[in-house]
């Protein structure tokens, strides 16, 4: 042990950090802390993986915060919480990241690169920035198990996804379907609702919009339509223009009335019979012109004159046909007919909605409960198409099969527009600057009179979550995860979860389970977890396969048909769950692509090209992390490992890793994935705006944790706001953080390290029982216990911010600005007395307690502190992180004494507060300060506490008054916000009758804190709170307001009074001088101030006073001024002091 505690030069916590690194690696102390809670009951936590593709930014800094305070607490409590690092290594970010490195395409990959080589890449980027997340891991102190990750391209994660998907198969939660999904031509492959609705993922942008017109055919069934006019058009809206021409039907609703309206085209000006609903005419008709007579208008008027002729009802219009609008392709089917829609509204658009099956999930379902056929091609592998290919673009006539072509392809009129990406964004040669396809095809429609309105206009349009382009809806073959199955079960074990927020969990994810639809598993891409399910030929047989057991077993059936000459998976041995074991096989594309099984009646079986959706891989990191159940069997199933007691990520987490966490749980288990989870929310700039390095705003929490260290930015970021609330991350709060509670902690331990040193307190002694301590003290230690329930309980609810805000207040406004400044005389000089050693014992206590209740949070500094005190009095082994959290001792705690503390508290803050207002130095005395009382308790208390609150504003004396009348002059208003909801009607008379109301009336209301108002026969009790007090300044006095408080300050100055003033600035200069001297606290002194007429009588009254509060042994007034002497200023007077060392 060390005889002296460390003192310091200066704070500086980034060195600090490199320090506690260097000792943590040395002596292993994260394994330790896993070592000593073996046998112990387990907190089971579950880390959520990142893709070390990209490099880690101060977002992240932000999650693993929490999640390390949290694991760090539980850990101090003696909890076993087990920390294992996770890679999430397959999927989108990884594939589009080999792309653009090898300035490849989707298409390119099985040409240009081989399958395998492409795979082989993305093993290799996936874990590129795998150092940076290591480091940043370190620096930031977040403890947790990098050395043996999980990795989601590993076999034997992989096989506990098949085994996972094999049991959804067989409860029969895994189906095929085709339907209208999400599709990103970008990344070339489908989504999920839950990617879709990932933040920032719809966003507001501005297209073409058009609306057509689509000419009626003229038949025994629209007849009725063509009473007033030769030619009538149907109107319809639509955002997409690049869907028309793969319209089959146009929509009305059963509920809705339409017009027939005789006008004008306003592109061609011909005369133009139109049909819209009822409650969107106003939209497209001027009633400026509704006068017009229709033979007044001349082409080219901005009036265009109107005339409605007929109205109907939505089913009088059903089943009336029109003509093709851009008749390209013909559909193989009935089409071009009028349907009923239960989903047509008159929001906006025409009222009648343009179906285009092949690319809107409610057009599908429309289109095919009225036997309406989608506008489909084939291709020339004989597969049937959408008139959109998946790259976002018009098929290419040499893709399109010739016989389909010749039959149903009017060649002229689609070459000029076969080719064309439906979005600019698809194209990389095209900017937002050059046409669109919607715009050159609504300008076609102008000139063939086939528009009626095009404009630009403001949507909400999706966009895919990697790519940032915008998605398309597209008819998919996908396998799906029925998901609604269990909707119910679902947000039923949703309720059993503390959200932190809670709205999160109410709002956000359970909303989104109301709405929950069956999740999209299958992925047309190659890099991920292939889908382990095999098909027959004919389609009749379908096999999922849960594991390289089960799979190696169909494939001997296989070898045995004929079918497949060796097994793949020759030499690698069930049951042998080692690494080099599974490193014999690859269960990736192209490899199980190759493996053809055999059916049970002989025929082929090929495996279905999907992967899988990469959420689905985290969603089963509890178990696939285990190579669950081909290992840690029990763990799942006797719920040793799972759920989890606790998780953290970012609130986009929310329909993303949460989610499928949440369904895989409970699909598979019937059970909660975790119990406990804080959703955190963004890191944004300081102006609220999102960082990105496009915009310039981001952060690197490298160089901020070498700036400032790792302890004040994981502070800043848990106090400043709490955890799920977006954080507006400015650096100046993180140093902000570093100077005030850093400073400060250090600043108290630094002054109790100097004078322990002094005083060679080693806590040697014997503890002095509590009770026999001073007040100061047992105030301090109440304060302290209490702080220890405080911080328990808010950590035991997963609230650190409430923790880490307690703590700050303790050792600013309490510990160091109250108690250390307080009771410092007691440690400057003396006797090593008992009042002394319980100075030093209940300084030592707070600052050791602090140091254990802030290890979580400031793992580092408090590291250091904790270290530091223990260095000398070895009251503990080892690291603050392997030490027992603090229990509060009921016993100390007393309420009254923190009351009448926290009462001289206040008092003292408002009388600084008016000495601040007009410029009166707390050195200089005061005479008096009165304070009213409110009730009998009140004298006892201010009594008890009286010598600290006029020590501490320096005021000779107080008086308690009982009475203000005549004293104070006090005014009062109605609080309307209290008074509004309970009396509003009588407002007006409750605010005349306040503003009446006398001194004394006010004084009793403060006294008894109600007072009763007579308004007509009723009778209304006004509280404290529906009125505002407050006192009006005296003349001689300052007066103050607090509450029910209020304190009135003397502020005339007698010729003593200013004396004594002097006499206290001059130790202040004399003080400050020693510590320039660079004098030891012991060190005695002689002492000559400069003569001047304006502080000469000062210093002969205040003589032994001076003398004692600088250790001088003689003070003398001289003229004798010498080369040692130093100029001072006290309140415009110059002169000069001389001190020397005796």
């Amino acid at each position: 042990m060390n005889e002296k505690f460390p003192e310091y030069k200066g704070l500086n916590l980034s060195q600090v950090n490199k320090e506690v690194l260097k000792t943590w690696e040395d002596n292993h102390t994260f394994e330790m802390s896993l070592k000593t809670r073996e046998g112990h009951p387990s907190f089971v936590f579950f880390e959520g993986p990142p893709s070390a593709n990209g490099m880690p930014g101060i977002h992240h800094v932000m999650a693993r915060t929490i999640k390390d305070v949290i694991c760090r607490y539980k850990t101090l409590q003696g909890f076993l919480v087990e920390r294992k690092a996770g890679w999430d290594t397959h999927g989108l970010p990884v594939e589009l990241g080999v792309e653009k490195k090898l300035g490849i395409t989707k298409e390119a990959i099985g040409k240009s690169i081989s399958v395998a080589d492409y795979n082989k890449e993305c093993r290799l980027d996936v874990m590129k920035f795998t150092k940076e997340w290591e480091d940043l891991t370190k620096q930031m102190g977040y403890w947790v198990d990098m050395h043996n990750p999980y990795i989601t391209y590993d076999n034997r994660y992989i096989e506990t996804l098949w085994y996972l998907l094999k049991k959804l198969y067989d409860k029969g939660f895994l189906y095929k379907g085709y339907t209208i999904q999400p599709y990103s031509p970008a990344a070339g492959t489908g989504l999920s609702t839950h990617e879709l609705n990932q933040p920032g993922c719809y966003r507001d942008v501005k297209d073409t919009t058009c609306v057509a017109q689509f000419k009626v055919v003229r038949d025994e069934k629209s007849e009725k339509l063509f009473a007033y006019s030769d030619t009538v058009h149907f109107l319809a809206w639509t955002t997409t223009p690049w869907t028309l021409p793969s319209n089959t039907a146009l929509a009305v609703g059963p509920n809705i009335t339409y017009y027939v309206v005789k006008t004008f085209n306003p592109y061609t000006y011909l005369p133009v019979t139109v049909i819209l609903a009822k409650d969107r005419f106003a939209a497209y008709f001027n009633p400026k012109a509704a006068d017009i007579a229709l033979e007044d208008y001349k082409a080219g008027d901005k009036l265009i004159p109107y005339q409605k002729v007929a109205e109907f009802k939505g089913p009088e219009l059903e089943g009336i046909r029109y003509e093709q609008l851009m008749p390209w392709m013909r559909p193989e089917g009935d089409a071009f007919r009028v349907i009923l829609g239960d989903y047509v509204t008159t929001e906006d658009g025409t009222g009648i909605v343009h179906i285009a099956p092949t690319f809107g999930a409610d057009d599908d379902r429309v289109a095919k409960a009225a036997g309406i056929a989608p506008m489909l091609l084939v291709d020339k592998d004989g597969n049937k198409q959408p008139m959109v290919d998946k790259r976002g673009r018009l098929f290419i006539l040499d893709e399109i099969d010739p016989e389909f072509v010749k039959n149903n392809v009017n060649v002229e009129l689609y070459s000029e527009y076969a080719g064309r990406f439906v979005k600019n964004a698809y194209d990389p040669t095209l900017t937002d600057e050059d046409p669109t396809l919607d715009i050159d095809l609504s300008v076609m429609l102008k000139k063939e009179n086939k528009a009626f309105k095009v404009e630009k206009h403001e949507h909400n349009y999706p966009h895919c979550w990697r790519t940032d382009k915008p998605v398309l809806y597209y008819p998919l073959d996908s396998w799906f995860i029925k998901t609604t199955a269990v909707r119910e079960r679902m947000m039923e074990l949703n309720r059993t979860i503390n959200w932190k927020p809670a709205s999160t969990g109410e709002g956000r994810f359970g909303k989104w389970l109301e709405n929950l639809v069956d999740w999209n598993l299958s992925r047309s891409r190659y890099w991920g977890t292939p889908l382990p399910i095999w098909i027959s030929e004919d389609g009749s047989e379908q096999k999922c396969i849960g594991s390289v057991a089960e799979l190696m077993e169909e494939i001997e059936k296989s070898i045995a048909a004929g079918f497949m000459t060796k097994n793949p998976y020759e030499g690698f041995v069930v049951g042998d769950n080692s690494k080099d074991n599974y490193a014999k096989i690859d269960l990736h594309r192209p490899y199980v692509d190759d493996i053809i099984l055999v059916s049970s009646n002989g025929q082929k079986m090929f495996r279905e090209k999907d992967l899988i959706d990469v959420w689905f891989d985290s969603g089963a990191m509890p178990y696939a992390q285990l190579h669950y159940p081909f290992e840690h069997k029990d763990d799942i199933d006797k719920h040793l490992r799972f759920p989890a007691d606790f998780i953290a990520e970012g609130v986009d987490q929310t329909r993303g890793w949460f989610f499928t966490l949440h369904a895989i749980a409970t699909m598979a288990f019937d059970s909660v994935a975790f119990k406990n989870i804080i959703s955190n929310g963004l890191v944004l700039d300081a102006k609220g705006n999102k960082m990105s390095k496009r915009l310039g705003n981001a952060v690197d929490p490298f160089t901020t944790i070498a700036e400032h260290g790792s302890d004040p930015l994981r502070w800043y970021m848990i106090t400043n706001s709490q955890p799920w609330d977006n954080l507006k991350f400015d650096v100046a709060g993180v140093d902000e953080v570093k100077r005030k509670f850093f400073g400060t902690l250090y600043n108290t331990y630094g002054f109790f390290a100097l004078y322990a040193n002094v005083d060679n307190f080693r806590y040697s002694e014997a503890d002095i029982p509590v009770s026999e301590r001073p007040e100061i003290d047992r105030w301090i230690l109440s304060l302290l216990n209490s702080l220890v329930k405080e911080v328990t309980e808010a950590y035991e609810k997963y609230e650190p911010t409430r923790a880490g805000r307690a703590i700050q207040e303790f050792v600013i406004e309490n510990l160091s600005n109250w108690y250390v400044r307080l009771s410092r005389k007691r440690y400057w000089g003396g006797e090593y007395s008992q009042d002394k050693i319980s100075a030093y014992q209940t300084l030592y206590t707070c600052l050791e307690t602090v140091a254990i209740l802030s290890a979580p949070i400031a793992p580092f500094y408090m590291e250091k502190l904790f270290n530091d005190l223990n260095s000398v009095t070895g009251r503990y082994n080892g690291s603050v992180h392997l030490t027992t959290f603090p229990k509060a001792n009921e016993a100390l705690i007393d309420s009254a004494l923190e009351e009448r503390m926290e009462l001289a508290q206040k008092i003292s803050s408002m009388v600084l507060g008016l000495r601040r207002k007009v410029q009166l130095r707390v050195r200089q005395p005061l005479s008096k300060l009165i304070i009213p009382i409110l009730n009998d308790e009140m004298i006892p208390q201010l009594d008890a506490v009286k010598n600290i609150i006029l020590s501490e504003v320096n005021v000779k004396e107080i008086e308690y008054i009982t009475d203000t009348t005549g004293v104070l002059v006090k005014r009062i208003k109605p609080n309307f916000k209290t008074l509004g909801p309970k009396y509003g009607k009588y407002m007006k008379q409750i605010s005349a009758l306040v503003g009446k109301m006398e001194q004394s009336d006010i004084f009793n209301l403060e006294k008894e804190g109600k007072y009763n108002l007579a308004i007509g026969d009723e009778t209304i009790t006004l509280t404290l709170e529906d009125v505002e007090i407050l006192s009006e300044d005296i003349p001689g006095w300052l007066v103050a307001n607090e509450g029910r408080l209020t304190v009135a300050l003397d502020i005339n100055i007698t010729k003593e009074l200013k004396e004594e003033g002097i006499a206290r600035e001059l130790i202040n200069r004399i003080q400050n001088l020693r510590k320039e001297s660079d004098f030891d606290v012991t060190d005695k002194i002689t002492l000559a101030i400069g003569r001047h007429d304006e502080i000469n009588e000062a210093v002969e009254h205040f003589k032994a006073y001076i003398a004692s509060q600088v250790l001088a042994e003689s003070v003398e007034l001289t003229d004798n001024r010498d080369d040692k002497a130093k100029d001072i200023e006290i309140d415009e007077i110059q002169t000069f002091i001389k001190i020397e060392k005796l």
